[in-house]
C-alpha cells in the first residue's frame, strides 16, 4: 500500500513537471516568434538601389569664382598661378601659389558670421551655393531637410586660424583673442557650416584624405545616395591654406617647385622631364549629388552619373608613394569592379599629375598596369598644370573638370609639357585642349599617407 502511495506521488509531480516544462517550451516559442516579427519590422524590404547623378556644380578657384570661368580656363589653358600675395614670402625657395584672387566672403555670408569662419569655409559657403542655385533646389521646398546630406573633405581646414590665433594671443594676450580661433580650424568646420547655411539636416561626414578627400567625399556621397540614406548631398572638397607655415613645410620636404619663381604660369609641369614638384594651390569644387529617381521627379538637368569608386591605401610611407604603385593600382581596379566596367569601357582618364619627380612615373605604370595596351589610347590630362595642387581640394576641383568633359566633349589640357619623359610615355594632351566624345572618365587623386581614391563618371542615359 506505501509502495502504491509513493508512486502515485512520483506519477502527480511528473505531470506537474512536464506541464511546467511545457508552458516554458511554449513561452520560449512565443518569445522567439515575437523577437523574429520585431525584427521584420525594424529590418524593412530591401530597396532597389538608387542610381547617383550630378545635378549643380559651384566652385572657387585659382581660375575664377564660379564654375563657368573655372571651366573656361581650363579648356584655354589659362594658368591660374601667380606671386604670393597673402604674406611676404621673398625670403623663401617658393614664392608662387594657386591664389584665389578678388573673393570677398561677405558677399555670401554676413560680417558677424564671416569672422568666425576660416577661409576654407568661405569658399564652401560660396561654392555651395552656387551649386545649389545650378541644381535648381531649395531645401525644404524640393528635398526634405533629413534627406539633404553633406559630404565635405579637406586635408588641413582652418589651419590658418590656429596659427592666426596663436600669433593674436601673443600678442595682445588672453581676454583679445580670438575665442572662435580653434572651432573655425577644425577639419569639419566648412561642413558644418554648409549644413547650417543650407539647413541640411541628413548626414553630415568630413573625409580627411590629404589629397584624395575631395575625390574620396564624392564617392562616399554618391553611396550614400545608393543606398537611401539621402535624396540629395552637398560633395566636394576644399583647401585654404596658402600659408607660411605650409609652404615652408612643403619646401623642407622638397616637393614643390622652386625653378619658376620668376615666371610661375610655367612652374607646373606634370608628366615633362624638366618638372621639378608641384605647385601649391587653393579652391573648393561643391557638387549636388542626387538620386536619379529624385532629379528625374523635379525635371532636374542632369551633368553626369556616379558609377564607381575605389579606395585604398599604400600601406608604405607617409609622404613617399609605393615605388611598386600598387595602392594606386587597386584603387583603379575597384573602381572599375565598383561601376561594372572594364578598361576598354573608359575614354579619359583625369590623372592625379602632380608634377613631382615620383608620381607621375608612378602613375603613369599604373594607368598601363590597369589597362594594359589599351592605355596608350586613352587621353591622360593633368589639369594641375593649370591650378596647381589644392590638397584636399584637388579630387574636386578635377571632378568638375571630369564631369564637364563628359558634358561637353572637350578634354582640358596639360600644359607646359615641352620635353617627353621616357618614363611617361602616354597621350598627355599636351598644351591643347581636345575635342573627344568622351561617355565614361576616369579621375584619379593619390594623397599623402599612402591614401588613394579613383571615382569613375559617366555620361547620364
Amino acid at each position: 500500500m506505501a509502495r502504491a502511495k509513493r508512486f502515485s506521488r512520483l506519477k502527480r509531480g511528473f505531470r506537474r513537471f512536464a506541464t511546467v516544462a511545457g508552458e516554458s517550451v511554449r513561452r520560449a516559442r512565443d518569445y522567439a516568434g515575437n523577437i523574429r516579427a520585431l525584427r521584420r519590422r525594424r529590418s524593412p524590404e530591401p530597396v532597389e538601389e538608387q542610381r547617383a547623378v550630378i545635378t549643380g556644380i559651384g566652385a572657387v578657384t585659382c581660375l575664377g569664382l564660379d564654375a563657368a570661368t573655372t571651366w573656361d580656363g581650363l579648356i584655354n589653358g589659362r594658368s591660374g598661378i601667380a606671386p604670393i600675395t597673402q604674406f611676404d614670402a621673398s625670403h623663401l625657395p617658393v614664392r608662387i601659389a594657386g591664389e584665389v584672387k578678388h573673393f570677398d566672403p561677405l558677399k555670401y555670408i554676413e560680417p558677424k558670421e564671416a569672422r568666425r569662419m576660416s577661409r576654407c569655409s568661405h569658399f564652401a559657403i560660396a561654392a555651395g551655393q552656387e551649386a545649389l542655385r545650378d541644381a535648381g533646389l531649395e531645401i525644404g521646398r524640393d528635398v526634405k531637410p533629413e534627406r539633404a546630406g553633406v559630404v565635405i573633405g579637406t586635408a588641413m581646414g582652418g589651419f590658418e586660424m590656429v596659427d592666426n590665433g596663436l600669433q593674436e594671443y601673443r600678442k595682445l594676450g588672453l581676454r583679445r583673442a580670438n575665442p572662435f580661433a580653434l572651432p573655425a580650424s577644425l577639419a569639419n568646420a566648412p561642413g558644418h557650416h554648409v549644413s547650417t547655411f543650407f539647413g541640411a539636416k541628413g548626414h553630415l561626414a568630413t573625409p580627411v584624405a590629404a589629397c584624395a578627400s575631395g575625390t574620396q567625399a564624392i564617392g562616399d556621397a554618391a553611396d550614400l545616395i545608393r543606398r537611401g540614406r539621402v535624396d540629395v548631398a552637398f560633395a566636394g572638397g576644399v583647401e585654404a591654406t596658402v600659408i607660411e607655415p605650409a609652404i615652408v613645410a612643403f619646401a623642407l620636404m622638397r616637393v614643390l617647385s622652386t625653378h619658376s619663381n620668376d615666371a610661375p604660369e610655367k612652374a607646373a609641369k606634370p608628366f615633362d622631364a624638366n618638372r621639378d614638384g608641384f605647385v601649391y594651390s587653393e579652391g573648393c569644387v561643391i557638387v549636388m549629388v542626387e538620386s536619379l529617381d529624385h532629379a528625374l521627379a523635379r525635371g532636374a538637368k542632369i551633368y553626369a552619373e556616379v558609377l564607381g569608386m575605389g579606395v585604398s591605401s599604400d600601406a608604405h610611407h607617409i609622404a613617399i608613394p609605393d615605388p611598386k604603385a600598387g595602392g594606386a593600382i587597386r584603387a583603379m581596379q575597384w573602381a572599375l569592379e565598383d561601376a561594372g566596367i572594364g578598361p576598354r569601357d573608359v575614354d579619359h582618364i583625369n590623372a592625379h599629375g602632380s608634377g613631382t619627380q615620383a608620381n607621375d612615373p608612378l602613375e603613369t605604370m599604373a594607368i598601363k598596369q590597369v589597362f594594359g595596351e589599351r592605355a596608350y589610347d586613352i587621353p591622360v590630362n593633368s589639369i594641375k598644370s593649370m591650378v596647381g595642387h589644392a590638397m584636399g581640394g584637388a579630387g574636386a576641383i578635377e571632378a568638375l573638370a571630369t564631369i564637364l568633359t563628359i558634358r561637353d566633349g572637350i578634354i582640358p589640357p596639360t600644359i607646359n609639357l615641352a620635353t617627353p619623359d621616357p618614363e611617361c610615355d602616354l597621350d598627355y594632351v599636351p598644351n591643347v585642349a581636345r575635342r573627344r566624345d568622351v561617355n565614361i572618365a576616369m579621375s584619379n587623386s593619390f594623397g599623402l599617407g599612402g591614401q588613394n581614391a579613383c571615382i569613375i563618371f559617366g555620361r547620364y542615359e
